[in-house]
Parts: structure tokens; sequence; C-alpha cells
């Protein structure tokens, strides 16, 4: 028989693997952002809400907060270092750079305060873990129901172009795969706010599955119609000079 433990420690390595997939998830989209050198409509609040989500559960798996959680520490490290990556990008190539940069601060300060009380107020491990098991809870939900902004442009507009799909799946396995985690050695904060990542995840494929089958063609076409108007713009200059 498998101990606990092990069965624990295996699910969270792959835990850690389909999470490095979530991290890199918006790869597609980054790239087009640098590609066309424009954000286009896509949303920066993703990936501001996993920045604070990552800063909180590195917090959280530390020995003096709650004890036997290095993989919690070491993926969500590993992510915060992507998800700042991808908003450097974001902020390149934006209009209002002011507002990413204003999120980070607040976020910055608010971790640094929750990390001082909790240090200073609360003196064991079981209350610490109470305390920012919570705020991780609150925050990481945050993170994955996030994408509501998107999926509510995706209903207004009948239309997944600027849904990323790999981010909604990602997010979907990743629920999954952290709620079977705290479920082994019973985690009611990574299980509370992972369940409900789960099911944002699968509303999210619906979504896009959904709008890919039967949504709006209407502005794929109108970007073509654009493109074919540039294209002719320059003859119908030269036939003005000949």
């Amino acid at each position: 028989m498998v101990s606990a433990t092990v069965a624990r420690n295996i699910v969270g390595i792959v835990g850690n693997v389909i999470s490095f997939g979530l991290f890199f998830s918006p790869l597609p989209t980054f790239w087009k952002i640098i590609k066309n050198k424009s954000v286009e409509k896509f949303k920066p609040d993703p990936y501001i809400a996993t920045v604070l989500n990552c800063m909180f559960w590195i917090f959280y798996g530390m020995p003096f907060v709650h004890s036997d959680s290095i993989l919690v520490v070491t993926i969500n490290g590993i992510g915060l270092v992507i998800e700042l990556a991808y908003l450097a990008i974001f902020v390149l190539f934006a209009d209002n750079k002011r507002q990413v940069g204003i999120c980070l601060l607040i976020e910055v300060i608010f971790v640094a305060i929750v990390v001082v009380i909790t240090m200073l107020v609360l003196h064991e491990t079981k209350n610490r873990s109470l305390m920012v098991g919570i705020i991780c809870d609150i925050f990481n939900i945050m993170m994955y129901v996030s994408p509501l902004t998107i999926m509510k442009n995706v209903i207004m507009t009948k239309s997944v172009k600027y849904m990323p799909f790999t981010l909604s799946l990602a997010n979907f396995f990743n629920g999954c795969i952290w709620t079977t985690y705290a479920l082994i050695k019973f985690d009611i904060y990574m299980m509370i706010s992972n369940g409900v990542g789960a099911v944002s995840g699968f509303l999210q494929l619906v979504l896009y599955a959904y709008y890919s089958l039967w949504g709006s063609k209407d502005e794929e076409n109108t970007e073509k119609r654009s493109h074919n108007r540039i294209e002719l713009s320059p003859m119908k200059a030269g036939q003005y000079e000949v």
C-alpha cells in the first residue's frame, strides 16, 4: 500500500507539472502581442491576480506557516517570476501602463502588511495557517474567476478570439489536481479554492466550445474586409497619380 504522504507527494509533483502548463499557457497570447506590438483587447486581469496569488501561496508554504508544503513554494515561486515577465511584456505594449504598475504596487504593500501582522501577532503555525490559508483561498478564487471579465466579452461579442483556450484548459486541470492533492492529506484551504478553480475552468471550456461552434464570425469578416481595403489602397492612390 502506498502511504498517504507518498501519494500526496506524487500528486504534488504532477500538480507542479500541470501548474507549469498553467503558467506557460499564455505564451501564444503574448507571442501575438509581441508580434503585433499591441495588447489589442487582451486584459492583464488574470496575470495581476496570479501574481498576488503566487505571493500568498509562497508565504503559506513556508515551514513557519504551514509545514510539509515545499512543493507549493517551489511551483508558486517559479510562477511568480513567469507572471511578472508576462506583465512586463504587457506593460511594454499597453497604452495604459500606469494601471498595471499601480495594481502591482498595491499588491506588494498588501502582502507585506499581511506578512508583518502574521509573524508579529500569531505565534503558532496552526493560527498562521488559518489566517494565511483563508487569505490564500480568497485570492486563489480571484485568480480562477478573473477570466470572468474575458468570458463577459466572449458572451457580448459572441467570439472567442480574445479568450485564450490554453489558459482555460490549464486552469481546469490545475484546479482538479490540486483539489486531489488537498483531499489526500486534508487541507481545506487548498481544497476550497482549487475546487472553485476546477468549476471555473470547466465553465470557461464549455463557453469556449459553444462560441467556437456557434459564435459570430462578423468580427473576423470585418477584419478581413479592413485588411483588403488596406492592401487595395496603394493601387487606388496610383490610379489617381496616372
